[in-house]
């Protein structure tokens, strides 16, 4: 199980250097990234949140970096668009995340043993995880007959969830790095940012 960013940033920015990835494909947040995979996951994070909301009075700063992070920063609702994938190394499946369900709801998965036992992440595919007694059944595409599906005790999720958050407070370590080499004035504002968009602590929190 991994958390991952879907990355489509326009192929023009030019703010920082970024790695070259194909649109809509999946980058993994963790501790071994290289340092350009990080300036990646940031620019996509805040270009994600680039639309300010309808309430925002406030005007955008006027330099190009105050402005791009403008909303990252000032916005109460941040998203990541992405989510958790998880691959069966002996079936050769994978789940991917859904469109309606992102990175920066992955405490949601709890759901499938703290709360009602099931948790749907989009449409068109669909996939769900759905615990059955003592299993969670992760489906690939719930509308699909004969969907793929990946089977794990529920014990194994718990292990799987707590490995997640150890690498999104990997990454953010690492993006705390980052900033302050990047964005050295706004480096304690982004990374406190990131951490509420992805729902971990950043570092120095108590």
């Amino acid at each position: 199980m991994q958390p991952v960013l879907e990355i489509h940033l326009p192929d023009d920015f030019a703010l920082w250097p970024v790695t070259d990835f194909e649109p809509y494909t999946f980058l993994r947040l963790g501790g071994g990234m290289e340092m350009t995979e990080v300036g990646t996951a940031v620019a996509q994070i805040a270009f994600t949140n680039a639309v300010a909301p309808e309430d925002d009075t406030s005007p955008p700063p006027s330099d190009p970096y105050g402005a791009f992070l403008h909303t990252l920063l000032t916005s109460e609702h941040l998203i990541a668009a992405g989510g958790l994938r998880v691959h069966d190394a002996d079936t050769g499946v994978t789940v991917l995340p859904g469109c309606c369900d992102g990175l920066e709801e992955w405490r949601e998965w709890h759901r499938v043993f703290d709360g009602d036992g099931f948790v749907g992440f989009g449409h068109d595919p669909s996939p769900t995880a759905e615990r059955r007694g003592d299993t969670v059944r992760l489906t690939v595409d719930a509308w699909q007959e004969d969907s793929p599906a990946i089977d794990l005790p529920v014990t194994e999720l718990r292990h799987l969830l707590t490995d997640v958050e150890r690498d999104l407070t990997a990454f953010l370590a690492l993006a705390t790095s980052w900033t302050a080499h990047h964005m050295p004035a706004q480096a304690a504002t982004v990374t406190a940012a990131l951490a509420r968009c992805l729902d971990v602590r950043a570092p120095g929190m108590p």
